[in-house]
């Protein structure tokens, strides 16, 4: 196995944790559910759900696809995940605000990560 492919797969990995680890403690905010979940929609629990799955389903591609359709993939995904990481929502109080920061820090320098490798991996090709 290439070792370019495996980096790429353990980094959706974290950005899948980042993921799903601000949409848990969100649980946890006071008064965060019973404000912005009130009137959530199907739809919107349907892409939140999806946006969940990336992360696992972007890391076992990136350990079968061939190296072409991986490098773009992987290019073009994570370029998603980069801006959907600077789009930090905003309203929690401080303490839950420096918390969102940290992660979708750590969201966002593993999106880059992955362009990086991915970008960097065509050179050995």
């Amino acid at each position: 196995m290439e070792d370019w492919k495996l980096k790429i797969a353990v980094l959706w990995i974290v950005l899948g944790f980042g993921v799903f680890t601000l949409s848990t403690v969100e649980h946890y905010m006071p008064g965060f559910v019973a404000e912005h979940y009130a009137q959530i929609t199907p739809e919107e629990i349907a892409v939140i759900g999806a946006l969940m799955l990336v992360g696992p389903v972007m890391a076992f591609l990136s350990l079968t696809l061939k190296d072409k359709a991986n490098r773009w993939l992987n290019i073009i995904v994570a370029v998603v995940f980069a801006f959907l990481a600077l789009l930090i929502p905003t309203g929690y109080t401080a303490t839950y605000y420096a918390f969102t920061i940290l992660v979708t820090a750590v969201e966002f320098v593993a999106a880059a990560l992955i362009i990086w490798l991915a970008w960097k991996s065509r050179k050995k090709a």
